[in-house]
């Protein structure tokens, strides 16, 4: 999977007490079908356009870990340094809501801007790099 362009927003999802009925709010507003998200004990949803394969937003219970983000929709802003970007965040005046964790194979946490608005960072995974040719075996020499 190639990496989004930095700055970029890559995700958006949706925590509410109510998942299962938000769910259905969309799914019959905007046309999207569902694809469950076990979490144990409970499902979030990928939410996907009419016809489409990839999912384009998803929507989660707040429970656990999610208890207290608040009820709109969050965008995930692609970052190439997780870290970094946290720091600028401090230094600009913004605060971090939810400090960096790994989730998706990469790292994300939520920030607040100056003016209140709330957003996640996410830094996707580093891809591996390919695994290098093995040297072809050379004939001996005739003399």
């Amino acid at each position: 999977m190639k990496t989004p362009p930095s700055g970029t927003i890559t995700w958006h999802d949706l925590t509410v007490p109510d998942a299962t009925a938000v769910r259905d709010f969309y799914s019959a507003v905007a046309g999207w079908s569902v694809m469950p998200v076990p979490m144990g004990g409970y499902d979030d949803y990928c939410m996907l356009p009419p016809g489409a394969k990839d999912p384009a937003a998803g929507i989660c219970h707040a429970r656990g870990e999610n208890a207290d983000i608040p009820p709109q929709w969050l965008v995930y802003i692609n970052v190439p340094n997780l870290a970094a970007s946290l720091r600028a965040c401090l230094k600009r005046g913004g605060t971090i809501l939810r400090p960096a964790r790994s989730v998706g194979g990469g790292k994300m946490a939520i920030i607040r801007d100056p003016a209140g608005a709330i957003a996640a960072l996410y830094q996707h995974p580093r891809p591996k790099p390919a695994k290098a040719a093995k040297p072809a075996k050379r004939s001996p020499r005739r003399r």
